[in-house]
C-alpha cells in the first residue's frame, strides 16, 4: 500500500516542480523567456514581456530584463539590462540597419544624432538576416554594449549613449509600439 503512495507523492512533487518552472518561464506564440538569468555575476530578472504586432502580423516576441538590485524599470540607464527578441520572419540585415537608423534618428535632437553617427554606422553593419526562431540580445553591463544573434556575439561596444539610443528604439518615450513597450516594461 505504501508503493502507490510514494509513487503518488513523487508524481505530487514532479508536478509542483513543472508549475513552478512553468510560472518562472514566459512562452509567446513558441517563443520562450525565463523569469531570470545570470550574467557577469549578476542576477538579471525579467522586468517584462510581449508580442510586437506591425500592422495584421506577428512580429516577434520579447522580453525585458534588468540586473537584480537596481530602480525598475530603467531602460535609458546606466542600470545592467538586456532585450531579447525572437523573429517571426525573416528580415534582411539591411532592413534592421536602416530600421535602427530611422528611429535613433527620429529619437535624438541633430546634435545628439551626429554625436552617435559614427558608432551608430558601426553598430548597424554588424546585423546578421534572421529567418523566424532567431533571436537577437541587446545588452548592457554598466560598462560595454553587446549585440548577439543567438548567443553569438556580433558587437561590442562602451558608448552609453549608444546604448540609451538602441534600447529607446523599444523603451524610449516615442518607441516603435507604446503597446509592445509597456508590456516590456510591465505596465
Amino acid at each position: 500500500m505504501s508503493l502507490p503512495i510514494h509513487r503518488s507523492a513523487l508524481l505530487l512533487a514532479a508536478l509542483a516542480v513543472a508549475i513552478t518552472a512553468a510560472a518562472e518561464t514566459v512562452k509567446i506564440k513558441g517563443a520562450r523567456f525565463p523569469a531570470a538569468f545570470e550574467a557577469n555575476d549578476r542576477r538579471h530578472e525579467r522586468i517584462g514581456h510581449g508580442l510586437f504586432r506591425y500592422m495584421i502580423w506577428d512580429g516577434y516576441a520579447g522580453a525585458y530584463y534588468q540586473a537584480q538590485g537596481f530602480p525598475r524599470p530603467a531602460p535609458q540607464s546606466e542600470v545592467p539590462r538586456r532585450l531579447e527578441l525572437e523573429y517571426f520572419h525573416a528580415i534582411e540585415a539591411e532592413e534592421f540597419a536602416e530600421a535602427t537608423s530611422e528611429s535613433v534618428r527620429k529619437a535624438l535632437d541633430d546634435a545628439s544624432y551626429a554625436e552617435l553617427a559614427s558608432p551608430l554606422e558601426a553598430f548597424n553593419k554588424r546585423y546578421r538576416d534572421v529567418a523566424p526562431g532567431d533571436r537577437y540580445a541587446l545588452g548592457w553591463d554598466g560598462d560595454c554594449l553587446t549585440l548577439a544573434l543567438n548567443g553569438e556575439p556580433l558587437y561590442t561596444g562602451d558608448d552609453p549613449a549608444l546604448a540609451n539610443a538602441l534600447f529607446g528604439i523599444w523603451l524610449g518615450e516615442a518607441p516603435l509600439s507604446e503597446a509592445f513597450r509597456d508590456d516590456l516594461l510591465g505596465r
